[in-house]
């Protein structure tokens, strides 16, 4: 998994919704390495680019407090560091933890070199390698534009022309709300407020194009997190069964997809990793039936509407004198349907 850290804060609406930070910390990775849990790919043509951490002078984010503080810090900063010179060449570090609809994305970049090009951005509401949103800064080009590719395709590109020098830190602002999409460039509006209806939502990703040598850093993401069907589900589920212990929902997910905690009872399980008696579930369709001191845990496949396993479903019950292991699947099998007869797909779990 990636290093970063998750912070949630109330809003002002109480416990109904809750806001999340992501921050990206570079700096609890390891130099010269690629920063764990962040996948490497291109769009366009060529290899995936060569994304490490190393060190670099950044500034303070914070106006210094005296005179005498240091006007730049050496700290670790993700870097492009490839330089393959083929124009539909575009570099990409896709996080793969999450899934924004609105969000706040503001980040640090540095364009350092290139010959062919000089570049540095970021992909939004990305679906895959070829549909995505772009926002990206040209040294050479003098400016900063936004585009979209669809299936492979690029848009008409969009924006102003702006001085960019080489060697210098930028701060970039992306702010989607709905179809709206807004950019600042070091608290200036890039361009007026866009709107946009072909991606409602999708990953984040660092973008580069061909030779380019880009740095980023001090990443963050504020968003307000999406319930997944799935969670929904097993909420109206305990509502019914007020007796239950427990509830939880394995899947797969992810690129590459493993098999995840994506729905529980309690909220600290998901994105925990399934073990191999799930891993049984969704591959052989197996049922387990376990006891402990007060409780029986059944697991239990669910399955799609063709009957397929799409995922691995534990259901912990209190127990009660005498309970016999298919009294508790008895008692858990109700549950599992319950959640069957909501889903048709696999999909129907996350969307």
């Amino acid at each position: 998994m990636a290093k970063y850290c998750i912070l949630l804060a109330l809003l002002a609406g109480g416990w109904r919704a809750a806001a999340a930070e992501r921050v990206f910390d570079f700096r609890a990775m390891t130099e010269n390495q690629p920063p764990p849990g962040l996948r490497s790919a291109v769009a366009g043509e060529g290899r995936p680019g060569d994304w490490r951490i190393i060190l670099d002078e950044v500034p303070p984010t914070l106006a210094p407090l005296t005179a005498d503080a240091p006007v730049v810090t050496k700290q670790a900063v993700l870097a492009q560091l490839a330089q393959d010179p083929t124009d539909e060449h575009f570099p990409l570090l896709i996080d793969d933890g999450d899934v924004f609809t609105d969000f706040t994305l503001t980040t640090r970049f540095k364009i350092v070199r290139g010959k062919t090009e000089q570049m540095a951005g970021v992909a939004f509401r990305l679906q895959d390698e070829k549909n995505f949103y772009v926002i990206r800064a040209s040294a050479l080009g003098r400016n900063v534009r936004f585009y979209k590719v669809v299936n492979g395709e690029r848009s008409a590109p969009i924006g102003p022309e702006v001085r960019m020098p080489t060697n210098a830190w930028q701060e970039l602002l992306i702010e989607c709300k709905g179809n709206q999409i807004h950019c600042r460039l070091n608290g200036a509006e890039v361009f007026p407020t866009l709107e946009d209806n072909t991606f409602m939502r999708g990953k984040v990703a660092f973008w580069t194009k061909s030779d380019s040598v880009s740095y980023f850093a001090d990443t963050r993401i504020s968003f307000v997190p999406q319930v997944v069907p799935a969670q929904a589900m097993v909420r109206a589920i305990l509502k019914e069964y007020p007796r239950l212990v427990g509830l939880k929902v394995f899947a797969r997910t992810g690129q590459p997809a493993t098999l995840k905690v994506i729905a529980s009872s309690d909220a600290k399980d998901i994105g925990q990793p399934g073990g191999k008696d799930e891993q049984d579930v969704v591959q052989q369709g197996t049922v387990y039936c376990g006891k402990a001191e007060e409780t029986h845990a059944v697991l239990m496949p669910l399955r799609d509407r063709n009957g397929d396993v799409i995922a691995a479903v534990r259901v912990t019950l209190k127990s009660f004198p005498g309970q016999t292991e298919q009294n508790a699947l008895a008692r858990a099998r109700p549950i599992v349907k319950r959640l069957q007869d909501r889903v048709e797909t696999a999909q129907d779990l996350f969307e």
